[in-house]
């Protein structure tokens, strides 16, 4: 396909080695005098690049410029000068040139230019799929070593990054190449957790244990209140480490990124269990032992996450000697979120406000039961754009924009991720068995043993049961439970929605980030 470069220049005349050069590339040249035929070119003739003297006559470089972008602000620009003053770039740049070349232009700097911007996409789509081609082998003999916790996170970072960078550079064959990779992943990880998962509970964060929903703040917050500043904790519910990934830039932008870590949710990775575990700072087993008032089951009808501001309060408590001023804050609506903006300085008067921001799991719950969130997150890469979107206009940022001025603490995390399910399975219980399609609890129950992780006796992984003969089952990998009846209309239903309660990368292991300010 012939490219047409529009080029702009009062002395045009003077041009013809380079328009004879790039003819003879495979270009097509149209050349004008001045930046009004120029602004006609382009309303009148399909124009891919556009080449602009900057000190015309007339209607200027920089004038020609705008009133083009007006028309089509996509067009690639390409500013020529014999001005290198400072000021000048800074305005062709703020108005979205493309690239600029001084004068006088050699041709091989005009053809390199426009390699980088006809063929850009082209060049990253090759360049990535070839990077990941020579990292494809590394990762896939990394699985195959005896990995700890520390190898699967990093291993889980490094699957994010290439996910990212084959997302941004379209490069669909390697993107398929990739999601097979991913699974395998997943299916090795499985065989890790089950392995190690009842060790782990049993052992204080270390070399031998990961830290985990219940020992989160021990390890991660405590610290920063022994210091003379507020701390703020933003518990961003669901969010996942690539969802992460996809709106560090914007927090970078206001405060400085002091540690990035990740640590493990616990199972089943719900709401109701692992964001219990975290502020409490014990395993649900323990908090019914101690709360039993305050524990509700999976079949009981009240709310799962009333009284998380009881079990900070009682986890403070019994690990600082004096008291922690401290507040806790739940977000859950969009008017809940705008009092959080307008009222956010108030939280300096505390030691420690605790803010749990609900947003990110409504999105997910939302986008099962509404054919239009199906359709705008669609896979990963549309339900990372949609996050970064939502976390760019919300609320909670201007909230953060106006904390970024003070000298505060301030500790992202959140309670755990989920996972496209795309492989059904089946799953009988009694009336009393849970919903979620990601776990089961109950009495009973029959299931594909290949396709769970089965825990007959619940106390073994610290949770509570409803009976005697209560067990618990995890979806593994991308596998979601669902009962016979009306099995293909719930199966329809379901796949490809994103979940969780299981085992899978993208649940339990979870981003955890310390930031300052700048």
């Amino acid at each position: 396909m012939s490219i047409n470069i529009l080029w702009a220049d009062d002395e045009i005349d003077l041009l013809k080695p380079l328009i004879l050069y790039l003819k003879d590339k495979g270009y097509n040249v149209i050349p004008v005098t001045n930046g009004k035929d120029a602004i006609d070119k382009v309303d009148t003739e399909q124009i891919d690049v556009v080449f602009l003297d900057e000190s015309m006559p007339g209607l200027t470089g920089l004038e020609t410029l705008m009133r083009i972008k007006e028309k089509n602000s996509r067009l690639p620009c390409v500013m020529i000068t014999k001005n290198e003053e400072e000021n000048l770039m800074e305005d062709a740049i703020g108005s979205q040139i493309s690239d600029y070349l001084i004068k006088p232009v050699k041709p091989q700097q005009l053809l390199s230019t426009l390699k980088k911007i006809i063929d850009n996409d082209r060049l990253v789509t090759e360049k990535t799929s070839s990077n990941y081609q020579k990292e494809f082998q590394s990762l896939f003999m990394r699985m195959q070593d005896r990995l700890d916790y520390k190898d699967w996170a990093e291993l889980y970072k490094k699957l994010v990054y290439w996910e990212m960078e084959l997302d941004a550079s379209n490069a669909e064959q390697m993107k398929t190449v990739f999601d097979a990779q991913k699974q395998e992943a997943n299916r090795e990880f499985n065989k890790f957790i089950i392995k190690n998962y009842k060790d782990w509970l049993k052992k204080e964060p270390g070399p031998d244990a990961p830290v985990m929903s219940h020992t989160l703040l021990k390890t991660k917050l405590f610290d920063l209140l022994k210091q003379d500043k507020p701390t703020v904790l933003l518990l961003i519910d669901n969010l996942r480490y690539d969802q992460w990934k996809a709106i560090q830039g914007m927090v970078s932008n206001l405060f400085r990124i002091d540690e990035e870590e990740t640590f493990y949710a616990i199972l089943p990775t719900v709401t109701q269990y692992s964001r219990n575990a975290i502020f409490a700072g014990m395993m649900p087993l323990e908090i019914q032992k101690k709360f039993n008032d305050k524990w509700i089951y999976d079949d009981d009808e009240e709310g799962k996450n009333m009284h998380e501001g009881e079990f900070l309060t009682d986890l403070l408590g019994r690990n600082f000697r004096d008291s922690i001023k401290h507040q806790y804050i739940k977000i859950t609506n969009h008017r809940d979120a705008e009092a959080l903006e307008n009222n956010i300085l108030n939280s300096l008067n505390n030691k420690l406000t605790a803010i749990v921001y609900n947003f990110v799991d409504m999105l997910s719950h939302a986008r099962t039961e509404m054919e239009v969130l199906k359709e705008l997150a669609s896979d990963e890469a549309a339900y990372r754009s949609i996050a970064a979107s939502w976390f760019e206009h919300s609320p909670l940022h201007n909230a953060l924009k106006k904390l970024a001025e003070k000298d505060i603490n301030l500790l992202i995390t959140t309670d755990h991720g989920t996972v496209r399910v795309q492989d059904p399975s089946k799953c009988i219980g009694d009336r009393q068995t849970t919903s979620n399609i990601r776990y089961k609890t109950g009495r009973n129950l029959n299931f594909e043993e290949k396709d769970v992780y089965a825990v007959k006796n619940p106390e073994e992984i610290m949770l509570p049961k409803t009976s005697l003969t209560s067990s618990y089952i995890f979806a593994k990998e991308d596998k979601f439970l669902i009962y016979p009846n009306n099995y293909n209309h719930f199966v329809s239903f379901f796949r490809n929605t994103f979940q969780h309660g299981g085992i899978s990368l993208e649940e339990m292991i979870v981003p955890v980030v310390k930031l300052s300010k700048k």
